[in-house]
């Protein structure tokens, strides 16, 4: 269970941040918008699924290897993790490094697989 500072730090976050949820990000997708998807899980956590479109990206390096994706400060990047919390965090990091059009998938990808299975 994680301490309740954790939950403080990802509550910050969010209050600082945009976040959609996976309807949204399903029509963004369905539209043609152009956005860049990053998974910002674990390798192990990869292995079990993806959302289509999506690069591999873990927490550990987001901020090192943001480069490697993008060095434009005002594209749109959705990020997600398993249930919407590294990415929130993920999402203030990129933010407070000049990113502009940065947004959290709430729920992270738990939720979108609820959302596709209905």
């Amino acid at each position: 269970m994680p301490l309740p500072e954790f939950k403080q730090i990802v509550d910050e976050a969010k209050r600082q941040i945009q976040e959609i949820g996976p309807e949204q990000l399903s029509r963004m997708q369905q539209a043609g918008e152009d956005f860049t998807l990053i998974d910002v899980r674990e390798p192990d956590e990869h292995a079990k699924g993806t959302i289509a479109g999506a690069c591999a990206m873990p927490r550990g390096i987001l901020e090192r290897d943001i480069d490697q994706v993008t060095t434009d400060k005002d594209r749109k990047i959705v990020l997600y993790c398993a249930g919407g919390f590294r990415s929130a965090l993920a999402a203030l990091s990129l933010k407070s490094m000049g990113f502009n059009n940065v947004i959290s998938l709430s729920g992270g990808y738990r939720a979108w697989v609820q959302s596709q299975a209905g």
